[in-house]
């Protein structure tokens, strides 16, 4: 939909069809969301990778549990036996698929978070010693 509209935009603004189809061109390279926009919406907890046999049990009940909520500049976490809490976030780098995200928390605190996009619909939040958490992008209703 986003295309559909920046193309009517275009061949509005050109003088000639010849001219639209040059502007055009480049333009079709660059009709990726932002890493902002690939963000948005709720990511809920889906599997773990990596972890202590001994842990997996307990980690696999907390992640199902865990979720974030991207909406705009603002983040909202939740985690099992704790309240949902929301915050700003920056995104501090990012390249085609990978996210370093620093979370802002109301209090002063902040907190880093390195992040990967797995296609569309999966996000893998990469944790300390090679350990990842799979979330996957919740169907907006």
């Amino acid at each position: 939909m986003k295309f559909v509209r920046q193309l009517k935009l275009l061949f509005a603004r050109a003088r000639t069809p010849f001219t639209a189809l040059l502007l055009l061109v480049p333009g079709l390279t660059g009709c990726d969301d932002t890493p902002k926009e690939r963000l948005s919406g709720r990511w809920v907890g889906e599997r773990i990778e990596q972890f202590d046999p001994a842990q997996a049990d307990r980690a696999v009940g907390w992640v199902q549990g865990t979720f974030f909520e991207f909406k705009g500049s603002q983040v909202t976490v939740g985690i099992p036996a704790e309240s949902p809490r929301t915050g700003t976030y920056k995104i501090a780098r990012a390249t085609e698929d990978d996210l370093n995200l620093v979370f802002h928390r109301p209090q002063g605190i902040q907190d880093e978070v390195a992040m990967r996009f797995e296609g569309e619909d999966r996000l893998r939040w990469m944790l300390p010693d090679g350990r990842s958490i799979i979330l996957r992008k919740q169907a907006t209703e």
